[in-house]
């Protein structure tokens, strides 16, 4: 079973266009992701962009790259699209790996993969529990609600679980890293499925496989991504990176 890990990067950002090529540090975002994600144990690293720019800012730094269509509306289906192409057997995990994640490493992607031990597991993703209740009541940070077995009941923008008593014993909430993986097999299934009412309803690409009956897992950890949607968010990020963390 191989483990192959797929950056999507599109150019097209509404909030911040060409944020892959945003420099952090000196190197571009990508570039940045993408020789995080390098460092961990995959058997193979892609970037997966509808842009030349980003096309060749890839090719520049000697990073992996494959052009895929300008029209998919999400990361899954643009990795969907690099799998397809690539020759793998239907147990092969798909890590997607967001683009505008420079400090994933190795600790959370040996993480994801080691879920897809159980031969049970084809669908999996990351969570981390709140330690902010402000953050928590945030609608654009995703909640996850856990079975005691680690599969996932429910994603939502809303804070879940709703603690109806006060003084109840205080109960865990858990934030959803958008990192996915999936056997191949299973991503193939994915891609073709239609949206469903849950996920227009929330706007959450991953409800769509929870109502057509597909089972998620998710382990713990206690990363603390910073999602950089925003030049604001770059700026944020800069001021707290340090290249000897990163490099």
């Amino acid at each position: 079973m191989r483990h192959i890990g797929i950056i999507p990067a599109r150019y097209a950002s509404t909030r911040f266009p060409g944020k892959p090529l945003a420099i952090i540090q000196g190197k571009p975002m990508i570039q940045r992701v993408y020789e995080q994600v390098k460092a961990s144990p995959l058997s193979r690293v892609i970037v997966a962009t509808d842009h030349p720019l980003i096309r060749d800012c890839v090719e520049a730094f000697g990073g992996e790259v494959m052009m895929t269509s300008p029209e998919h509306p999400s990361g899954t289906d643009r990795c969907g699209e690099v799998a397809a192409a690539l020759s793998l057997d239907p147990e092969d995990v798909i890590l997607n790996i967001q683009g505008d994640e420079p400090g994933i490493s190795d600790k959370e992607i040996s993480l994801l993969t080691s879920l897809f031990q159980r031969p049970d597991v084809n669908l999996a993703t990351l969570v981390k529990a709140f330690t902010d209740e402000e953050r928590a009541a945030n609608p654009n940070v995703v909640k996850a609600v856990l079975a005691d077995n680690g599969k996932v009941l429910y994603f939502s923008r809303h804070a879940i679980p709703f603690q109806r008593d006060p003084g109840s014993a205080a109960v865990t909430r858990y934030q959803h890293l958008g990192i996915y993986a999936y056997r191949f097999k299973t991503l193939m299934a994915i891609t073709k499925l239609k949206p469903s009412v849950l996920e227009t309803t929330e706007k959450l690409e991953q409800l769509r496989w929870l109502q057509n009956g597909y089972d998620i897992y998710a382990a713990t950890c206690d990363y603390q991504g910073i999602g950089i949607d925003t030049p604001e968010d770059l700026e944020h990020f800069n001021a707290l990176y340090t290249s000897s963390d990163n490099t």
